[in-house]
Parts: C-alpha cells; sequence; structure tokens
C-alpha cells in the first residue's frame, strides 16, 4: 500500500513538472514553448514555434501516458513516460549545445535555466515512480484461510478405539464339536467364537461323551 501511494504521488509531481517545464525558461531567456521539435531534428533555430509544433506536445504526451499507466498499473506505461521526458530533454540540450558552442550555467540568466530542471527532474521522478510503484503483478492478494488452510490428516478414533478393545484381531473360527463315536478331552469347552460372537458365551451343551455310557 505504502509503495503504491508513493508512486503515485512521484509520477503525478513528475509529470506536472514535466508538463509546466515549456512555460518557463530554458535557456538564454527563452522558453522552453518557443522551441519547435523539427529544430531538435534538425538544429536550433530563432523562430518561435506553436503550441502544437511545440516541444510541449511530447511532454503532454508523456504526461498523459504516465495517467493511464497509473489507472492500469503499468510501470512500463510510466517508465515510458520518464524515456520520453528525459529523451527530448538530453536531446535539446545537445541540440542547443551544439548551436551555442557549449552549455554554461550562471546566475544571470542567460545560461541553463529553471525549465530545463523541471523536465530533467520530471523525467527522473517517473522513472523512480515506476520502480517503487506496484503493478498489476504484484499485487497483493488475501488468501482465504478456509480453502487455503493446510489440512492435517484425520485421526481414526473408531479404529483406533477398535484396536483397543481387540475388534481387529483375528480370532480362530468356532470349533465344531467332534461327531459321536471319536475320542475327545472331557470336559469339552467351547472355542472362542460362539452364538454370541467373538468371545461371548456359547450356550450350547457339550456333545456327550461315549466313554461313559
Amino acid at each position: 500500500m505504502f509503495r503504491s501511494v508513493l508512486g503515485w504521488i512521484l509520477a503525478l509531481v513528475g509529470a506536472t513538472a514535466a508538463v509546466l517545464s515549456p512555460f518557463r525558461t530554458w535557456y538564454d531567456g527563452r522558453l522552453g514553448r518557443d522551441y519547435r521539435i523539427g529544430d531538435l531534428f534538425g538544429g536550433i533555430t530563432d523562430s518561435e514555434a506553436g503550441i502544437a509544433g511545440s516541444i510541449l506536445l511530447p511532454f503532454a504526451f508523456a504526461a498523459l501516458l504516465t495517467l493511464a499507466g497509473l489507472l492500469l498499473r503499468s510501470r512500463l506505461m510510466v517508465a515510458l513516460a520518464g524515456v520520453v521526458v528525459l529523451g527530448f530533454t538530453v536531446l535539446w540540450m545537445v541540440r542547443v549545445g551544439q548551436a551555442r558552442g557549449g552549455l554554461t550555467v550562471d546566475s544571470e540568466g542567460t545560461g541553463l535555466d529553471i525549465g530545463v530542471a523541471l523536465a530533467f527532474g520530471g523525467g527522473v521522478l517517473l522513472m523512480l515512480a515506476a520502480a517503487v510503484m506496484l503493478g498489476r503483478g504484484q499485487r497483493r492478494r488475501r488468501v482465504d484461510g478456509d480453502t487455503h488452510r493446510r489440512r492435517e490428516p484425520e485421526h481414526d478414533y473408531q479404529h483406533e478405539h477398535e484396536h483397543e478393545h481387540g475388534y481387529d484381531r483375528d480370532y480362530p473360527p468356532h470349533e465344531r464339536a467332534p461327531e459321536e463315536g471319536t475320542e475327545q478331552r472331557f470336559p469339552w469347552r467351547p472355542g472362542p467364537g460362539g452364538p454370541g460372537g467373538p468371545g461371548g458365551p456359547d450356550d450350547r451343551p457339550p456333545p456327550p461323551d461315549h466313554r461313559y455310557r
């Protein structure tokens, strides 16, 4: 949240400085909007430019690009706006240096002035805003705790309860009573598996013992 707000502030201040810079003095008392865009590519002349064909046009385009980048949360668009402002400012400095034989900075207003500083500073702020602000893919998303919560394995209490009471042990099948005529030990005892289930009582009478007849 803090990075997003800081990015917005830097971008708006940078775009505002870039748009205001052509209305201030750039060099030797000449306003920035007096320089034609064509002069930046063909050489600086003394002819004045209209608003539509002046250096104000690319700076206004950079400001619109900045607003679009902020609304769309596009760091690339804001960075591109900074490149446009810095690019035209540096190109202007190169052309003026070629025409004047060099650039000077003095306190009498005959060299570089406040307009250049605003343009250069605005471009730098736009680049910083692009580096600071959060893009669309970097937005923090809330995670639903019920959906993304780590599920612990459920404890099988029923199986554990049966295991404690010995229900899961393998009991031998119920022993059948010997048939008549066969010898057996006396007294006869039923096996663990009676009619009442494993371990339950067996109410059946023992088979008759023919040895005592």
